[in-house]
This record gives C-alpha cells, sequence and structure tokens, in this order.
C-alpha cells in the first residue's frame, strides 16, 4: 500500500512537471511565431494571447499524452536505478502487479484526453477559425502597430500611429502618406480619434493638423491647415465564415457519412487510444540498465512515440488519398503498438532483454 501511494505520488509530480515545461517550449515558440507576424503587421497586437490560448487547446491533447507517458517512463526508471523496483519484485509481486496502480492514476488523464481531441479541441479549432475571420474584417486602423510605419493593402497609403489609447480609439501623432492622380500627400496631426459614419464606413478624425501635398520632381506644392480631417481607412471585403472538418461538433461527425469525416472522427479517437497504449509500453521501456547509461532508455521510448504519432500521420494520408480504406482506419497501427506493449512486458517480467541482439549475432 504504501508503494503504490508513493508510486502516485510521483507519477502526479513527474507529470505535472513534463506538462508544464512541454506547455513553456510549446508557448515560447508560438508566441515567437505570433510576434513576428504581429511586428509585420499581419495580425493586431491585441489578438496575440487569444491566437496563443486557442491554439495550446489545440496541441493539449498530445502534450497531456507525452506528459503521462514520460511521468510512468520516469518514475518507473528512478525505481530501477534506486533498486525499488528490486524490492517490488522481490516481495512477491510480479511487474504485471504494477499496471494496476498506474492504470488508476493514468485513467484520470486518458478520460481528460479523450474530451480535449473529441470537443473542447474542436471548439478551439472552430473559435479560432472565427476569430482570425474576423480579424480579416477589421479596418487598416485596426491592424496597426504603435511606432511601426504600415502600408496599406493597396499600396497607396503609408501610416504610423505613435499610440493608442486603452479603447483603441483614441491616437496620438499621426502621419498619413497618400498617392493619388501623381499627386504625394502628407497628413500631420498630434491628435485623433476613431469614427463610424451612418452608412457603417470606419475613419480616422484627425485634429488640428497639417496637410502637405504636391507633385514629386516639381516646384508644385502646397501647405493646407485644418481643425478636423477626416480620412476612409479601408476594410477587406471578407468571403463568408467556412467551417473546416477539425472543427465540426462531434455530433455532426459522427452523422455525417463523408471520407472526410469518418476520417476526422478516427483521427480523434486515435488520441485516447494512444495515450493508453503509451502509458502500458512505458512499464517495460523503463528498465534502466546501469551500463548502458540513465538515458537510453528516456531516448529510445522518446523515439517510439515520435514513431507511433508519425504512423498515425502517414496513415491519415494514405486514408485521405483512397489508398487506404477508411474502415480500416488507424487500427493496424494501434494493433501494432499494443502487441508490442503486450510482448516487451512479457519479456521483461521473465527478466530478459526487449531484443536478444547477442544471440542473433550468436547464430550468425
Amino acid at each position: 500500500m504504501l508503494f503504490k501511494t508513493s508510486l502516485k505520488k510521483e507519477l502526479l509530480v513527474n507529470s505535472i512537471t513534463a506538462l508544464l515545461i512541454l506547455l513553456s517550449i510549446v508557448m515560447a515558440q508560438r508566441i515567437t511565431f505570433y510576434l513576428r507576424y504581429a511586428a509585420k503587421g499581419a495580425i493586431p497586437n491585441d489578438s496575440i494571447i487569444t491566437i496563443l490560448g486557442l491554439n495550446l487547446i489545440k496541441y493539449s491533447p498530445l502534450l497531456l499524452s507525452l506528459s503521462i507517458f514520460l511521468a510512468v517512463l520516469l518514475t518507473l526508471s528512478r525505481w530501477y536505478r534506486d533498486h525499488e523496483m528490486i524490492i517490488w519484485l522481490s516481495s512477491g509481486l510480479s511487474l504485471a502487479k504494477i499496471i494496476k496502480p498506474i492504470a488508476s492514476f493514468a485513467l484520470p488523464a486518458i478520460f481528460m484526453v479523450a474530451f480535449l481531441s473529441l470537443f473542447l479541441n474542436p471548439w478551439a479549432v472552430r473559435t479560432a477559425d472565427q476569430f482570425k475571420h474576423q480579424l480579416k474584417s477589421r479596418d487598416e486602423l485596426s491592424r496597426l502597430n504603435p511606432g511601426t510605419f504600415k502600408e496599406s493593402k493597396s499600396l497607396d497609403r503609408v501610416f504610423y500611429i505613435e499610440s493608442f489609447d486603452e479603447l483603441g480609439s483614441a491616437v496620438k501623432n499621426i502621419f498619413v502618406q497618400t498617392k493619388h492622380n501623381n499627386k504625394l500627400g502628407v497628413v500631420i496631426a498630434s491628435n485623433g480619434h476613431r469614427e463610424i459614419s451612418n452608412k457603417g464606413d470606419n475613419y480616422i478624425i484627425l485634429q488640428k493638423g497639417r496637410r502637405y501635398e504636391g507633385v514629386p520632381n516639381t516646384k508644385e506644392f502646397s501647405t493646407t491647415e485644418f481643425d478636423q480631417y477626416g480620412i476612409l481607412t479601408a476594410q477587406q471585403p471578407v468571403e463568408p465564415f467556412i467551417e473546416t472538418v477539425d472543427s465540426k461538433k462531434l455530433s455532426d461527425v459522427i452523422k455525417s457519412k463523408t471520407l472526410a469525416d469518418r476520417l476526422e472522427l478516427q483521427w480523434r479517437i486515435a488520441s485516447p487510444i494512444s495515450c493508453i497504449l503509451l502509458v502500458f509500453l512505458a512499464i517495460p521501456l523503463s528498465f534502466t540498465n546501469p551500463r548502458a547509461g540513465r538515458s537510453l532508455n528516456i531516448i529510445f521510448a522518446v523515439l517510439i512515440f515520435i514513431i507511433y504519432n508519425n504512423l498515425l500521420a502517414i496513415m491519415n494520408t494514405l486514408i485521405s488519398l483512397k489508398k487506404v480504406s477508411v474502415t480500416i482506419g488507424f487500427w493496424p497501427i494501434h494493433l501494432i503498438f499494443l502487441f508490442a506493449a503486450i510482448y516487451f512486458t512479457y519479456k521483461r517480467s521473465i527478466n530478459q532483454p526487449l531484443f536478444n541482439l547477442k544471440s542473433n549475432l550468436n547464430t550468425k
């Protein structure tokens, strides 16, 4: 009983640690990616946190599965190194007996992976797609980053705004360069605000500024001072929102008979199934041979995790190309790793190496 309690506590600590590390890595990678896009003006600064959060939910089934897999692997590897597993085995308990406490620990995480994959992940994808669709419909002023020059998509205007207020409606120190009828115009104002007309058009109203206009490379030049000056900001026409397959609700996917939806259903189910199989694979893979080094089994286990997920991705491509029947689906991949987990557990239970490389070499 004491061993089981200690095992579950260590599994919990290792799984939380692994999950936090993986989340930190993914967040650092994704936030760098989004900051690069925000610097170019492709996405607004105020949308980075929202997009990042939705993307973390999208990757959460994979991250949680990997965290549980690493937790079981690291915990049992330490047990082997500190000879706690020897005490377990010498007390009359077999390797198979340790499956029950590990399964009771991993079961809530497996249900969480299933919930994330079947319900929350599609919601996050759908919400992210709708949010990106809304961003496309925003006017060009909304896509400006304070302190940077931004050229409009029509290439006839360049904006510069030093700062926005907290609500994003009032602006300070505005610079706008325009090109119209071979004339170059520059408008400068210290203050301004955004305004929507009765027709729904978006304007930026500049206050107490100057407008310079002239023909390049000529002496034709004029200066105008104004109290108020309105500039129409362009709104990009947006196509109607189309729901993607991976953003559909589970009920809609189940009811549909199309190849894409049937494949999507199997892809969502594959996440909790792979989580179960990886937990059972981690038990025999956690054996540590002091002569082989502490990290060899971890490297081998992570390699198996990568191979498993890559094989699922390859099978997904083959099914979408109609080279493999959707009825067969991912089941051959799952069965291969199921048999591998059973075989590896059997070999470890009789205290034999997973691969008899020496015996094979001697027979040759």
